[in-house]
């Protein structure tokens, strides 16, 4: 089976989403459920899809700072399997070429990221009870624009 990554349009498929983010920040990971919800409205969601499960999901949003990629989740059993980095291409074509693009890590998974493009700058902070650290996109800069 393939992955496939889609822009979510429909709430069926958000909920689907939000249900994979319930599972790996408030329930593995102990996140306070009120944190997790913050700026639905104002962000681009993405599902991945392993055949018709679906298995991970992330979004972005533009802020003060640039462009924030934020809730990058993988159901447990489906990591170490390149989905994160799909996601994280995705969006990155899906932002406007020339802006700043930055995310707050977990420690754990800054591998992924810096596999990504993204480099760590400043120290480590806690974020919901987990350590974390602010990285910016030093990839291309000019990288492909699917608004156009």
């Amino acid at each position: 089976m393939e992955i496939q990554i889609e822009k979510i349009q429909a709430i069926e498929v958000q909920q689907m989403a939000w249900a994979i983010r319930k599972e790996v920040f408030v329930i593995e990971q102990a996140c306070p459920e009120e944190l997790e919800w913050e700026n639905e409205d104002v962000s681009t969601h993405f599902i991945a899809n392993f055949g018709s499960n679906p298995v991970g999901t992330a979004r972005y949003r533009k802020t003060d700072k640039g462009y924030k990629l934020e809730r990058i989740a993988i159901l447990k059993e489906f990591r170490k399997m390149g989905i994160a980095s799909m996601l994280i291409q995705t969006m990155l074509k899906e932002i406007p070429a020339n802006q700043k693009i930055y995310l707050h890590a977990q420690i754990q998974a800054k591998e992924v990221y810096d596999k990504n493009g993204f480099e760590a700058i400043g120290p480590l902070f806690d974020e919901a009870g987990i350590a974390h650290v602010q990285m910016v996109y030093k990839g291309s800069i000019n990288q492909p624009n699917s608004h156009t």
